[in-house]
This record gives structure tokens, C-alpha cells and sequence, in this order.
């Protein structure tokens, strides 16, 4: 294996569905309030940390949220599975055959790398059939703290392929200031795609390696990936 790549969920590989909603039914029933929901900054964040965010906003105490989140993400993941049906994810134009071709290229591994808690990337991912491309990844439930995730996937990956991955040799591929600048942290190179809430120049701004419109160009995001 030469390179590793790691691909953010929401933004970068699908969007839409029925988290948001199964996040607030689930915040609401363990603790009694979903904080300032509509108001909030979502992006590149880990579940864990959003949850917390709007909790302290609430009122409640870092030890009285920490004893929750036991009940709080059993509950999530029932709501999102129960609306997946009815509100499915898209997969981003160009995602399917990218990762096709990224399977059949030589020393290629393939992660994921996402705020999403575990469980719930899986579920997301394998309600498009999308999860079997994605034998590791760095997720949520491993750390709040998103700049920890890339040497978790690491890890991961190395344990799974067993061959060591240079933090050069890994790619975060991503759709926020935040995944770019967790790469950063870990020492990855980082592609960054403007299908999530931010523009191409905001993309930039941000100092990512490559900055694409979208991966619907085949041969230009195998280029940006490989290189």
C-alpha cells in the first residue's frame, strides 16, 4: 500500500437525510432540550462535540452531559435507522464510480474519517451502499476532538492492512475548514470539495493542497487524490 485515503461523510460523499431530525428526537427525549438546533454550526464537527455544544447552551454541565450520552446515542441511532427509509441519503455526483476506480487502483486503501459517531456513518453509508468501500476510518465516537481522528485511522489502517502509512502518504478529503485543518494537525496532505456549505475560495483560504468543485470529474479527482 502507497496512499490512504480518508473521506469525510456528510458534504463530501452524500447529503441529505434524516440525522438532524433523528439528533433532535434524541436530544430531546434524553435530555429534555435539543439547545439552539436551527442555530447552530454543524460543520466539520464531531457528533459528540455538537451534542455537547448545544447542551452548555442549555445550561447543562459537562458531568450531567457525559452521564447521558450513554442513553443519549442508543437513542440517535433508533431514530436515524427508523427515518432512513423514509428520508434517504444522496450520494454526490461523481462519489460511485470515483470509488470504484479508487478500489481497483494498485497500493490504494480506502477509509473514512468523520465526525459521524460509528455506528451512525454505518448506517448512513450503508443505507446507499456505500459502507462495504470503507474497511477502516477515524470516527466521533472515537474522540470528541476532531484533530485526533486522522492517527486513529491510521492506526487503524495499518493494523488492517499491515503496512505502515507515512502521514504523508495519507490524504483527508473533505468539505470544511475543518476536516482541512484536522489533516493539517495529523500531518496529511488534504483535498478539499465544494459540495458541502462552503465555496471553492473559502476552500482555498483555508491552504488545502487541492480544492475541487465536486468529484464528478472522474479523471481530475484521481489526479488530485494520487498525486
Amino acid at each position: 500500500m502507497k496512499r490512504l485515503l480518508l473521506f469525510d461523510i456528510d458534504g463530501t460523499l452524500v447529503k441529505g437525510g434524516p440525522a438532524k431530525m433523528a439528533f433532535i428526537q434524541a436530544m430531546a427525549s434524553v435530555f429534555g432540550t435539543d439547545g439552539t438546533f436551527d442555530r447552530h454550526d454543524f460543520s466539520g464537527k464531531t457528533d459528540p462535540q455538537i451534542a455537547r455544544e448545544l447542551l452548555r447552551v442549555a445550561g447543562l454541565g459537562d458531568r450531567e452531559i457525559d452521564a447521558g450520552f450513554a442513553e443519549l446515542w442508543p437513542a440517535y441511532l433508533e431514530e436515524l435507522e427508523r427515518r432512513l427509509p423514509h428520508h434517504p441519503m444522496t450520494v454526490l455526483p461523481g462519489v460511485r464510480p470515483l470509488l470504484h476506480r479508487l478500489e481497483k487502483a494498485d497500493g490504494v486503501a480506502l477509509g473514512l474519517l468523520t465526525g459521524n459517531i460509528m455506528d451512525g456513518a454505518r448506517l448512513k453509508l450503508g443505507s446507499v451502499g456505500l459502507m462495504e468501500h470503507f474497511p477502516i476510518g477515524g470516527f466521533g465516537s472515537d474522540s470528541e476532538i476532531r484533530e485526533d481522528l486522522p492517527a486513529v485511522a491510521i492506526r487503524r489502517a495499518t493494523l488492517a492492512w499491515g503496512t505502515t502509512f507515512h502521514p504523508s502518504s495519507v490524504v483527508v478529503v473533505g468539505d470544511t475548514p475543518r476536516d482541512v485543518a484536522c489533516g493539517k494537525h495529523g500531518g496529511t496532505r488534504t483535498v478539499a470539495v465544494a459540495t458541502g456549505p462552503f465555496s471553492a475560495e473559502a476552500l482555498v483560504a483555508t491552504g488545502a493542497d487541492r480544492v475541487l468543485p465536486d468529484l464528478g470529474d472522474l479523471e481530475l479527482a484521481l489526479e488530485a487524490l494520487l498525486a
